[in-house]
């Protein structure tokens, strides 16, 4: 763990990929990752929409690159601390939702379910598409399915 802990804080894309260091947590790693996106929501939240589309569609074309950069830099498909796919599906998730805590916990725990269970086409995705696509598209399509979530709830109790 310690030879990974040192590539991760002197490798700039393995520094990225585990989320500043959130995917070097022992247990969780997604969750810690997920959770590490939340203060950087919060600061999104306050941009407009097209300037909150633009950081997460540059966050994820980077996200392709990062993560595939990852999985060669350390010969594993997807490892698991790899979180920067988690962080851009959180975003996603968020991604015109009501401001406040409640949206926010909401969307997090949505997220992490769908991420977690990965219901079809989610598991279709996780299994069948490889590479840098491959990791930060099954996260894009849960918080995809968890922004719908959301919006379904926002129509139905707002």
């Amino acid at each position: 763990m310690s030879d990974l802990r040192e590539k991760v804080f002197t490798s700039p894309v393995l520094f990225f990929a585990f989320g500043f260091g959130a995917g070097l947590a022992p247990k969780a790693p997604g969750t810690v990752g997920t959770l590490v996106a939340v203060p950087i929501y919060m600061l999104l939240v306050h941009t407009n929409w097209w300037i909150y589309s633009a950081v997460v569609l540059v966050s994820f074309g980077l996200g392709i690159w990062i993560c595939g950069k990852s999985s060669e830099e350390l010969e594993i498909h997807d490892h698991g601390g790899v979180v920067w796919d988690e962080m851009v599906g959180y975003w996603i998730t968020m991604f015109l939702a009501p401001t406040g805590w409640v949206w926010i916990l909401l969307g997090f725990g949505i997220f992490r379910a769908l991420d977690i269970l990965k219901p079809w086409p989610i598991r279709v995705v996780d299994k069948h598409i490889h590479g840098g696509i491959g990791i930060m598209l099954d996260d894009v399509l849960a918080g995809i399915m968890a922004t719908l979530c959301i919006q379904a709830l926002v129509v139905l109790f707002v």
